[in-house]
């Protein structure tokens, strides 16, 4: 391990060899960092190359028995929250929070300041970026076929937009893109994805109206 002077480790964290800690990070009771992936034959977060060291920037807090595997990338002042699990090769921006018990899995891409609430689950190559808010026990999907696919065929993580906000319990189907500054309800099946500024509802979602102004990510920094 490569640790800052100033880093707090807990007792019973458990931090595998090879992973970087930044100055002023916490890493809380039962933590594990550098965690190494342990799959089934045939699984699509296999590759060939080796997995990189786990890299943590400065500031960053791995609360208690959040698992955090190698080859993942924490920017600045991430807060990855209790029980919360970042796969391999994923990527979060600075400024961000990872909620209680959610999971970012393998390839995802999370941008800087993104507030992912609790119980979560941001699927495999999904991207998600600046600013965007997703509501307690979203679920994001990358496989239409429910694992009957050829060994070829891409998964589709959804993307999400700048500033988008995602209300709680709604599903995202592979895929789809939720577009800048827009809203999607709570408990909404997001089918065909939803446009700039524009307002999602129900299952299937269905647009309904813009986003005003008045709710835009600028007048509330």
């Amino acid at each position: 391990m490569s640790s800052a002077p100033d880093a707090q480790v807990a007792a019973s964290a458990v931090i595998h060899e090879g992973v970087k800690l930044g100055e002023g990070c916490v890493i809380e009771d039962g933590a594990v960092l550098g965690k190494r992936p342990r799959l089934r034959a045939g699984s699509r977060a296999a590759r060939d190359k080796p997995l990189d060291a786990l890299v943590l920037g400065d500031g960053v807090t791995v609360c208690c028995g959040a698992i955090v595997y190698a080859g993942a990338r924490i920017g600045s002042g991430v807060i990855d929250g209790d029980q919360a699990q970042v796969r391999e090769r994923a990527v979060i921006g600075a400024g961000s929070v990872v909620g209680r018990g959610s999971t970012v899995d393998f390839d995802a891409r999370v941008g800087e300041r993104v507030l992912i609430q609790t119980g979560v689950y941001i699927t495999g190559g999904s991207v998600v970026e600046d600013d965007v808010f997703v509501g307690p026990g979203v679920i994001t999907t990358n496989d239409d076929t429910m694992g009957r696919h050829g060994a070829a065929d891409p998964i589709r993580g959804p993307v999400l937009r700048r500033a988008c906000r995602v209300g709680g319990g709604a599903v995202l189907r592979p895929g789809v893109i939720i577009g800048e500054e827009a809203f999607v309800a709570a408990g909404a099946v997001v089918r065909r994805g939803v446009g700039a500024c524009e307002v999602g509802i129900g299952v299937a979602a269905r647009v309904v109206r813009g986003v005003p102004d008045e709710d835009l990510l600028e007048r509330w920094r």
